[in-house]
């Protein structure tokens, strides 16, 4: 069994303005990373385009025609502050959810053991109809329905450990008892929720915020003590990572002080439990990370680790 890596060209073509840090470098340097002959036992497949009816599980249609309604055909749009649409950025939101999609496909089917999507733009602030924190679509979001729908998946976990709270993910599932959603992240920072007391209608919302100035041993703890029991105790069908490296100690958005081996144990740390639940079905999806070396090395280590599970 092995791990696939999904992505497309279409990621450099999602534009935003000079000096933003969600930039089409930051593919640029996961290609090159995983292009290295380490990364040959790969299994690769480019993100197709997510249908409508995939993306209408976590979004009303109304929000996503409203979306293609203001695709510019050149140019820059502001939706607001931080989120930006350019020509090319309707298609790589689609197929950002697209290879989420693909990548549940893969694992749920048996075909390969875990899977990455490497996609821009991101989509953990994504909520029901409100894009936000360069988000557009919630790619977490669609692939654990994708799952339900498809699969029959009757409880997935999505572990989001980006530095940022994923407002999006919680918004989508708050009522649901059937998704738990865990996430670390550095408070207070944008975009102000994921407090520990927000636990949603079910007590399937995990928060363990961090503060800044945290560092590996922090991250480790609160990742044992409130996140991976909880996960185990829960059983999940399939557990979805929202990947993001902002939180890396060189990363310039946040004050986090993660290393490459943080994020490789808690790969490792959900894999176990995955093995254990659900014949090791994992699929990760990035998120943030902004700090080019720091993401480089960050995923690079990441997909290290999902592979050695394979």
């Amino acid at each position: 069994m092995s791990t696939l890596y999904i992505s497309h060209p279409c990621f450099l073509l999602h534009q935003t303005p000079a000096g933003h840090p969600e930039r089409p470098d930051r593919m640029r340097v996961v290609e090159r990373i995983l292009e290295h002959e380490r990364f040959a036992p790969l299994e690769r497949e480019a993100s197709p385009v997510a249908t409508t009816e995939a993306l209408m599980r976590a979004h009303p249609e109304s929000y996503i025609r409203a979306l293609e309604d203001a695709s510019p055909t050149e140019g820059m749009i502001q939706l607001d502050a931080d989120t930006t649409m350019s020509a090319g950025t309707l298609e790589a939101a689609l197929r950002a959810s697209g290879g989420a999609i693909l990548a549940v496909d893969e694992v749920m089917s048996g075909k390969v053991a875990n899977a990455f999507s490497a996609a821009r733009p991101p989509g953990h602030h994504a909520e029901r109809a409100t894009a936000m924190g360069f988000c557009f679509f919630n790619h977490a979001a669609v692939a654990a329905r994708h799952a339900q729908k498809t699969y029959g998946a009757e409880r997935v976990a999505i572990v989001d450990w980006d530095v940022h709270h994923g407002n999006g993910t919680q918004d989508i599932f708050w009522s649901d008892p059937s998704v738990m959603y865990c996430s670390t992240h550095e408070m207070p920072l944008y975009p102000g929720t994921g407090a520990a007391r927000e636990t949603g209608e079910h007590n399937t919302i995990v928060n363990a915020p961090l503060r800044a100035g945290d560092g590996g041993q922090e991250f480790r703890e609160v990742f044992e003590v409130a996140i991976l029991p909880r996960i185990e105790t829960f059983r999940p069908d399939l557990i979805i990572i929202s990947a993001g490296f902002d939180a890396h100690v060189r990363d310039p958005l946040a004050n986090l002080n993660l290393v490459e081996a943080d994020f490789s144990w808690a790969t490792a740390q959900l894999m176990d439990i995955a093995d254990k639940s659900c014949s090791g079905r994992v699929v990760s999806l990035m998120e943030g990370g902004y700090d080019l070396e720091g993401l480089a090395r960050s995923v690079a280590a990441h997909v290290m680790t999902l592979m050695r599970g394979a």
